[in-house]
């Protein structure tokens, strides 16, 4: 049997940057079971990475984001 997992858009707050992308959720999952059961790091897909002001740091297809460096996470 394989496992299915769902994408979630995402939007991160760190102290320095935005990251927007996509998180995998196993199907049925919800964002707080997820960041309860996360690791350190929080991996995000197809992400766009900015500063406060908005200018672009990096597109990337993957990204680790420290968990403890997280402020905000938001599902769009």
């Amino acid at each position: 049997m394989t496992k299915r997992d769902d994408k979630t858009r995402v939007t991160i707050l760190t102290e320095n940057y935005r990251i927007v992308g996509d998180i995998h959720l196993v199907a049925g999952a919800r964002l707080t079971d997820y960041l309860t059961e996360a690791k350190s790091f929080i991996a995000v897909t197809d992400a766009q990475v900015t500063d406060h002001s908005g200018r672009e740091i990096m597109n990337t297809a993957f990204v680790n984001v420290n968990r403890d460096r997280a402020e905000v996470i938001v599902p769009d």
